[in-house]
C-alpha cells in the first residue's frame, strides 16, 4: 500500500513526466506496436536505473553526482534514485530513436499520414544517431534540471564538482551517449532476434514531434528562470535539428 501511495504522490508531484510517458506509449504503440514499446520501456528503465545507481556510487558512467533526497516521502524512490528520473529515459530514448528513424528512412505521405518505407530498425547508423540525439536532449535539459530550485522540479540533485558547461561536467554528456547506445543497442538486438520488426512503420511523426515538444518545454523554462545565455546556446542546438526534420517532412513526396 505504501508503494501505491508513493506512486500516486509521484503522479501528483511530477504530472509532466507521466504526460510524456503517456505520449511515449501512444506514439510507440502506434509506430512499433504495443509489445515492442513495452519491451523498449522496460529495457530503458532497467538500463537507466543501473546507470544512475552506479554513477551515484562510483561515478560511472556520468561522473559523480548526488541525489539530495529532498522529495523522499513525497515521491517514489528506488534505493537512492527517484523513480521518475530513471523512467524519463524511456521516453527520451524512444523519441530519439523515432527521430533518427525519420531522418534516415525513405518516407511516403498520404495526406497527413506519414509512413516509413523499409525503416532500418537495426542499423548502426540509427543506433549512433539516436544516441547522439538523446545526448543532445540532455545538453539542453540537464543544466536546467540542475537549477531545479528555481522552478517546480525542485533541487533533486547536484554535482560535487561544478562542471564547465553551465555547472554540468562534460562526463555527464558522455554518459548519456553511452547509456543511449546501450538502450537502443539492446532493443535492436532483441527486436531482431525475436523477429518483431515490421517492413514499414506508420505514425512516423509523433515520436519526433514529442522530441521537439520536450525541448521547447525546457527552452521555455530556461528563459523563464532568466538563463538567457544558456537559452541561446540551447536554441543553437534545437534550431538546426528542427530545420533538418522540417525539411525532411516538407520534402516528402
Amino acid at each position: 500500500m505504501e508503494i501505491v501511495s508513493l506512486l500516486l504522490s509521484t503522479l501528483l508531484l511530477r504530472p509532466y513526466v507521466f504526460i510524456f510517458l503517456g505520449l511515449h506509449l501512444l506514439a510507440g504503440g502506434l509506430q512499433l506496436g504495443l509489445k515492442r514499446i513495452i519491451v523498449f520501456t522496460l529495457l530503458a528503465y532497467l538500463i537507466a536505473f543501473t546507470s544512475e545507481y552506479s554513477s551515484t556510487r562510483n561515478g560511472i558512467p556520468y561522473g559523480p553526482y548526488i541525489y539530495t533526497g529532498e522529495t523522499h516521502g513525497k515521491e517514489l524512490y528506488i534505493s537512492n534514485v527517484p523513480f521518475m528520473d530513471s523512467l524519463s529515459y524511456s521516453f527520451l530514448a524512444y523519441f530519439s530513436y523515432s527521430l533518427a528513424l525519420l531522418l534516415v528512412s525513405q518516407v511516403s505521405r498520404k495526406g497527413w499520414r506519414f509512413e516509413l518505407i523499409a525503416p532500418p530498425w537495426h542499423s548502426r547508423g540509427v543506433l549512433f544517431l539516436a544516441a547522439t540525439l538523446m545526448m543532445l536532449q540532455d545538453v539542453v535539459v540537464d543544466p536546467v534540471a540542475l537549477r531545479g530550485s528555481q522552478w517546480f522540479l525542485g533541487q533533486i540533485f547536484y554535482y560535487p564538482d561544478e562542471g564547465i558547461y553551465f555547472g554540468v561536467p562534460l562526463s555527464n554528456f558522455l554518459g548519456w551517449f553511452v547509456v543511449g547506445l546501450a538502450i537502443i543497442y539492446c532493443f535492436q538486438r532483441l527486436d531482431q532476434k525475436m523477429g518483431w520488426a515490421m517492413p514499414w512503420a506508420e505514425n512516423a511523426l509523433m515520436g519526433p514531434a514529442c522530441y521537439f515538444v520536450n525541448m521547447l518545454f525546457i527552452l521555455f523554462v530556461t528563459f523563464y528562470i532568466g538563463e538567457y545565455l544558456l537559452g541561446l546556446v540551447s536554441l543553437a542546438i534545437f534550431g538546426p535539428l528542427f530545420y533538418l526534420t522540417l525539411r525532411k517532412v516538407l520534402h516528402t513526396p
